[in-house]
């Protein structure tokens, strides 16, 4: 069985109610469903959530929530491998074993579910354990300053100063939108962020952080042009 899991916990701190704040017409979390539930991936679509009201919005729109997330894996610090782990763990317990599991996170409506059928096809072409959409930084990692504690300015690595930006190797950084992962490699913490993984490169525009009102402000604004286009 192919599986999809939102992780939606209630209690997001820096933009209250986060996973279901309306974005450009609907709860946010919605947009990750019907990304899920439109790509013909999974067999189930569900979401993780220790929460009644998200819980209430994602059946609305079409999400199963078979359990309820326990609250010791609904804390600030609680990372997404334990909770894509508790509900492969669940569906064990259950009967059911699935095989290809993939983290689709609920603030992410610039998803797309052909994003999402590529990186499936990534996974079993590649004979990874994960795969998971990246995309490039808009400027050289090796010549960002950092401010210092009396207010001046030093690189990270001045080794750099004098290297021309196209010299300088292309970093990348996660898009934070899904990972998909085979159920073992969940099962058995590996980590994502190593040679065991596959990236999906997503063009910049495609990609948007939302952690502050001001992320969320300009990834509405990047999203509605990018459906009037």
């Amino acid at each position: 069985m192919r599986l999809a899991v939102i992780p939606a916990r209630g209690g997001s701190k820096r933009i209250p109610r986060k996973n279901i704040r309306p974005f450009c017409g609907r709860p946010m979390i919605a947009w990750s469903i019907e990304a899920a539930l439109q790509s013909g991936c999974f067999q189930q679509v569900v979401v993780s959530t220790d929460d009644d009201e998200i819980a209430d919005v994602a059946r609305a729109w079409g999400a199963g929530v078979p359990f309820k997330r326990p609250g010791t894996l609904a804390d600030d610090h609680t990372a997404t491998l334990p909770v894509v782990t508790h509900a492969i763990e669940w569906y064990h317990h259950h009967g059911d074993t699935p095989t290809h599991i993939c983290c689709v996170y609920a603030t992410a409506p610039f998803i797309r579910s052909e994003d999402l059928q590529t990186g499936f096809s990534l996974l079993e072409r590649e004979g990874c354990d994960y795969v998971f959409p990246v995309t490039s930084y808009p400027f050289p990692v090796q010549r960002a300053i950092r401010i210092t504690q009396d207010g001046r300015v030093e690189m990270f690595n001045p080794e750099h100063f004098y290297t021309r930006s196209q010299d300088l190797e292309e970093a990348y950084h996660d898009a934070g939108q899904f990972y998909w992962g085979l159920s073992e490699a969940w099962l058995k913490k590996r980590p994502i962020f190593s040679p065991v993984a596959t990236p999906l490169v997503l063009p910049r525009y495609r990609v948007q952080d939302i952690d502050t009102l001001e992320d969320w402000e300009r990834a509405e604004r990047m999203f509605e042009a990018l459906r009037e286009k």
